[in-house]
């Protein structure tokens, strides 16, 4: 019986042996391997995980819109997402799965496909660039809140900014352009896709020309260029204008917004933290007070624990993974600020009242009014932190607000600790991993 059993052995690893070595000298067909064609480009775009998943988590744990409870951040597993909680300088990227990772990485399949294009001389592409166009403009509109201080067209010139890595090819260097240079790069992407991109998409999970526009109303909002702001959020809204009626939500489901909704122009998800678990990350209570209790939000975005705490349940996934969508919500709140900026007040309430009316109990809206361009930021300012929680979208703001005067300071006590970041601080450009910059020569941002 033993030499049956060794026979047996020996046969099945000799026949092993002789298939791996059949699969090692087989040809391959490089066709299979090498996205020679559009479909095949497509594909790559429409990978959701590793093209819409995985943004930043950074502005959203520095932000002020969630605090933990010290019990909750003794129990954090990663060191840098405590680090990143409380402000610190420096070692605030994990080993894997950081920020700076995915960004680029994402950046590079776009990069991957744009160059199949050329290529391969790929024939009725204008679509498919589109979309790698838009995405690649929105992951470093993304990484530029996180890594860059606030566009200041004074300092522009000479802030840094980011690698702006346009090829596939790895054996290129990285280096760090001004913030200048990385707008630009931006806007350009954006503008080329908006005159390749269609109305209309056959899923809101593909770029198109409104979201395009959508992207270029974001970036020309944070640089303070509220004309061209206002120009491509409205030219947005007139392509895909809907919102939800919140009235017509379950405020009683886990999650009563739903994925693909008819408001999302681009799906995107925030990559996991623990620091932003549904039941770690708690709601100030001074910003759940400012829903009035008509306003559908405060039932629709918010739910309380057994200890009263309150956590956000209004992700716009129907379930608990964070999105950091775009959406229309936001392009009529960034029509509403770009017209008061301008000072045409009557117009700025009026895009702010089209999207409050379906916030809130049907009957129960009175319209907002301003009497001045201050009065009416004001009130904008607090409807956008409102509507737009964990969106991926405070940290920018506030990098902004504080360029433009508003002087908001952030606070966290931690174990008894105090943690403070003054306004305009120099953290609010977050530490670039330390690897990168020990491999790249890249200059770290200043402390």
């Amino acid at each position: 019986m033993k030499n049956k059993i060794v026979l047996l052995i020996l046969i099945s690893l000799l026949n092993s042996v002789t298939a791996c070595r059949e699969f090692l000298e087989e040809k391959s067909d490089t066709k299979l391997v090498t996205p020679e064609t559009l479909q095949d480009n497509q594909a790559l775009l429409d990978r959701i995980s590793n093209v819409l998943g995985d943004n930043s988590i950074s502005g959203e744990i520095s932000a002020d819109d969630i605090y933990m409870s010290d019990s909750d951040y003794n129990g954090v597993s990663y060191e840098a997402d405590k680090r990143l909680y409380t402000w610190q300088p420096d070692l605030v990227a994990r080993g894997s799965g950081n920020d700076w990772r995915s960004c680029f990485s994402r950046i590079n399949t776009c990069n991957t496909v744009l160059h199949n294009l050329d290529q391969y001389q790929i024939a009725n592409a204008e679509n498919v660039r589109g979309q790698a166009l838009t995405i690649r403009a929105s992951v470093y509109l993304e990484a530029t809140q996180i890594w860059c201080l606030a566009y200041n067209k004074n300092t522009a010139n000479t802030d840094w900014g980011l690698p702006l890595r346009l090829s596939p090819d790895v054996n290129i260097p990285s280096v760090r352009s001004t913030l200048q240079q990385t707008y630009d790069q931006i806007t350009t992407d954006l503008h080329a896709a908006v005159a390749l991109l269609p109305n209309q998409q056959v899923s809101p999970a593909r770029a198109s020309k409104a979201t395009a526009l959508g992207v270029l109303a974001r970036a020309y909002l944070y640089k303070g260029d509220y004309a061209n702001a206002l120009l491509y959020a409205n030219t947005a809204l007139a392509i895909h204008p809907q919102l939800m009626n919140f009235n017509q939500l379950n405020t009683t489901d886990s999650y009563p917004i739903k994925e693909m909704n008819v408001e999302v122009l681009l799906p995107t998800f925030i990559a996991y933290s623990p620091v932003l678990g549904t039941n770690v990350a708690k709601i100030p209570a001074s910003l759940y007070q400012l829903y009035n209790n008509n306003d559908l939000r405060k039932a629709v975005y918010f739910k309380s624990n057994a200890v009263g705490e309150i956590l956000f349940k209004g992700n716009y996934t129907g379930n608990s993974t964070r999105s950091s969508v775009l959406a229309t919500d936001e392009l009529y709140l960034i029509a509403a600020e770009s017209y008061a900026q301008l000072n045409d007040l009557d117009k700025a309430m009026m895009k702010l009242n089209q999207l409050l009316v379906q916030r809130w109990k049907s009957g129960t809206f009175v319209n907002f009014s301003a009497s001045n361009k201050a009065e009416a930021l004001d009130i904008i300012y607090r409807e956008r932190r409102k509507e737009l929680l964990f969106r991926g979208i405070r940290w920018a703001d506030l990098k902004r607000y504080n360029r433009d005067g508003r002087n908001i300071t952030l606070q966290r006590t931690v174990n008894g600790q105090t943690y403070i970041l003054p306004p305009n601080d120099l953290r609010y450009a977050i530490a670039i991993p330390e690897d990168i910059i020990k491999l790249t020569g890249m200059p770290q941002n200043p402390r």
